[in-house]
């Protein structure tokens, strides 16, 4: 019997002290969840920057608006993350860039030409290498994916001698459970889903943020 109680005893006190650990767990960790991502180029504050965006004809052809949705959707966030980080970041209009490079053709895949042309400090020039809505495995199926390179531009100086910052490749994929049925009311849906989650992408190279671990 008191070998019995002995050892009923001790199983009471592991359970209390595993019980015990379990509650200074949250405590040992605390502010160990998050993480702070530095910005891949970190020298937008109080300048003027353009977004210029590049696509291939047969994209522009199935999308038409593609170039700039996508250069919209990439400035306004630049511009609100900015904003909320009172960094002074002046963002071009995108509507003014569409506008100059459907009067100037050359200058689609010009950064220079739009930078002078709207006197920016920085243009930020975007070329899309893969865009897609459908899956093309399975037509009847939706997910988007857009993949390009970034770079950055620096308009001071002369012509000759601007210079050119390449920073990583930017390949994005929505939704995240993969593809999804096409109906009549998802498509534009999962288009603009691909464009947030894309521009969020693009623009979080130009400033600090924290991801959850």
């Amino acid at each position: 019997m008191m070998r019995l109680r002995l050892v009923a005893c001790l199983f009471m006190a592991t359970v209390t002290l595993v019980s015990a650990c379990n509650l200074m767990t949250p405590l040992v960790f605390v502010g160990q969840h998050n993480r702070t991502i530095s910005a891949e180029f970190d020298k937008l504050a109080n300048r003027r920057v353009a977004v210029l965006v590049w696509t291939d004809r047969s994209t522009l052809f199935d999308y038409p608006h593609a170039r700039f949705e996508l250069a919209a959707y990439i400035g306004d966030k630049l511009y609100t993350e900015m904003s909320q980080r009172n960094l002074g970041t002046d963002v071009v209009d995108p509507r003014d860039v569409e506008t100059y490079l459907q009067r100037n053709l050359d200058a689609q895949i010009d950064p220079r030409a739009v930078g002078r042309e709207f006197k920016a400090d920085y243009v930020i020039f975007v070329e899309i290498v893969h865009f897609q809505i459908r899956d093309p495995r399975s037509p009847q199926m939706l997910l988007g994916r857009i993949d390009a390179s970034v770079s950055t531009h620096d308009m001071a100086g002369e012509d000759d001698q601007l210079r050119r910052f390449e920073l990583t490749q930017v390949k994005c994929t929505y939704p995240d459970g993969g593809p999804v049925p096409l109906r009549a009311t998802n498509s534009r849906t999962l288009r603009e889903g691909t464009y947030v989650r894309f521009a969020e992408m693009v623009a979080r190279k130009f400033y600090e943020y924290t991801i959850e671990m």
